[in-house]
């Protein structure tokens, strides 16, 4: 990796991970009791990171981000833990949908590289499964499914509306 892409990279973490705690923290939706509605985008960081990453790498920047999350929610260890789950995923992940072509060295996946259908599945699915990985470790057991699947499913929702806004305005090329 040459240094303007690390440089890129630590941007996007900061404003990322200040934007969750200082913005999107302070913003969720109640229905009777329950919040379901949460906005939580800082794994556009972990999604954006350049393909040929490696794995212990994205696993610890995954588990970096997380934990400064999780200081400001007072949630000890939970956001850690999803960005640690996501971090080992995505290299699973890239695996299983690799263009037939395969990948380019310095290749990020984003709309203008990869093309809009296939970055929005990549996303989609990272997004997910970190946030069914965070409810179902905030709930800490499955009696709560329901809540849990309320919680991903509405947030889901939302915070993939505002990543793909954040990607419309930025635009990232790396």
């Amino acid at each position: 990796m040459n240094n303007s892409i690390v440089v890129i990279n630590a941007i996007r973490f900061l404003v990322l991970a200040i934007g969750q705690v200082l913005v999107f923290k302070r913003i969720a939706f109640n229905w009777g009791d329950f919040a379901f509605i949460h906005f939580i985008v800082y794994p556009l960081f972990i999604i954006l990171l350049p393909i040929k990453t490696p794995r212990p790498l994205v696993i610890f920047l995954g588990f970096l981000i997380g934990l400064f999350v999780d200081f400001f929610y007072d949630s000890p260890g939970i956001h850690a833990s999803a960005g640690v789950f996501v971090g080992y995923i995505r290299g699973i992940l890239l695996d299983f949908i690799e263009p037939y072509e395969g990948y380019n060295t310095n290749d990020s996946p984003n709309m203008e590289v990869m093309g809009l259908g296939w970055f929005m599945t990549f996303a989609s699915i990272l997004l997910g499964l970190h946030l069914f990985w965070y409810f179902s470790v905030e709930a800490f057991s499955f009696v709560f499914f329901f809540e849990i699947f309320l919680n991903t499913i509405f947030s889901f929702i939302a915070s993939f509306i505002i990543v793909m806004l954040i990607l419309l305005i930025f635009r990232p090329k790396r």
